[in-house]
């Protein structure tokens, strides 16, 4: 089911800050993949995490996307409005024993883990309990019987994807009140008597998939990851299971984001499997760091683009992708899209993950 149907692909910020030159990069990789193949291009805003969301940046997000000439198609999907369907998901899950309730600290987990892996120490199962059945198979050639349909789940209210100063984000409603969706309160952990998180117990071989960009993948979550959350104790869905359900209610096909994320994908691959959902074909492009190794989006030079003068940041994007130079210089951002996808090439991109940005 992998990348099945007519190519729909998507482009997903946090709005934590503006739009920066790595989220860019993203945006400039997907919009050119999906326009080339004759697809969609949708945008999802990641606002998962209230906590954390700057006032205004989602929709100054948007108005910066249109001043740099990209059209997206349909209406832009808030996860904030989605927690019925994460509910749902999560609810399946349960109903199936794959999860359990862990009421650990960051400083327990480090403290008790015995191995460390590449997003740090592994969880060590101090409230896992025992298992008492057999879980489900998810074997890449035996995916189960679909469980879980994201059409079952009511639709968001829609935001027009025509951003005017009118427009603001969505107000979250607290998952205590008795208007929101279905989402009960955290459950106490029976091994610390704390409010709990949600895990997902994995027991699976290595999961492995082709990146269009990175090449052959592979980890095994059991020795690299460990049972990872799918809600956290202060009752937040984990981003790991809000973008399975969200591609599949979005019917994407091909994920084209960031390489940061190239180890999420075997989590997200074994929660579609047990989910019966399809996997989207992935390509992972290249992020940019400063010249100190950051991440842009966490580096004091992480300027924003600017949305009144977009062409040097677009034409930089451009190029750091390892695409061709354009025959003309264009003067305005609709000029470059037209002279630009005619040129893109995904096969251009640079294989490497990480890629330091030159002043």
């Amino acid at each position: 089911m992998s990348g099945s149907g007519p190519y729909r692909g998507r482009f997903a910020p946090s709005p934590t800050g503006p739009l920066h030159f790595g989220s860019l990069v993203a945006a400039v990789g997907s919009f050119a993949e999906a326009r080339v193949r004759g697809g969609e291009w949708l945008v999802r805003m990641e606002d998962l995490d209230r906590p954390r969301e700057v006032p205004g940046a989602a929709a100054d997000i948007l108005r910066t996307l249109e001043a740099f000439g990209f059209a997206w198609d349909g209406e832009v999907l808030y996860q904030s409005r989605r927690a019925a369907a994460y509910a749902a998901a999560l609810a399946q899950l349960q109903a199936s024993g794959l999860t359990y309730p862990c009421g650990c600290s960051r400083r327990e987990i480090a403290a008790a883990a015995s191995a460390v892996g590449p997003e740090g120490p592994i969880y060590p199962g101090t409230c896992r309990p025992p298992q008492t059945w057999d879980p489900p198979a998810v074997s890449p050639g035996a995916p189960p019987v679909p469980v879980f349909s994201p059409a079952t789940v009511p639709a968001p209210e829609p935001v027009s994807s025509l951003v005017t100063a009118s427009v603001s984000p969505p107000v979250a409603t607290p998952i205590s009140s008795p208007s929101s969706s279905p989402v009960t309160a955290p459950p106490i952990s029976p091994v610390t008597s704390r409010r709990a998180a949600l895990r997902l117990r994995v027991e699976t071989p290595p999961i492995a998939f082709h990146d269009r960009v990175q090449g052959p993948v592979s980890q095994n979550l059991v020795t690299e990851v460990g049972d990872f959350v799918l809600r956290r104790a202060d009752g937040l869905f984990a981003y790991q299971l809000a973008v399975v359900v969200d591609d599949a209610f979005q019917a994407i096909t091909d994920v084209v984001r960031g390489a940061d994320l190239t180890r999420s994908t075997p989590r997200q691959m074994l929660l579609q499997r047990h989910l019966g959902l399809p996997t989207p074909t992935h390509a992972h492009l290249p992020l940019a760091r400063d010249r100190q190794g950051r991440k842009l989006s966490k580096s004091d030079a992480a300027a924003p683009v600017d949305p009144r003068d977009p062409l040097p940041a677009l034409l930089r994007a451009w190029a750091f992708l390892g695409q061709p130079a354009l025959t003309e210089r264009p003067v305005t951002p609709a000029e470059f899209w037209s002279m630009a996808l005619g040129r893109w090439d995904l096969a251009r991109v640079p294989q490497e993950a990480v890629i330091p940005l030159v002043a």
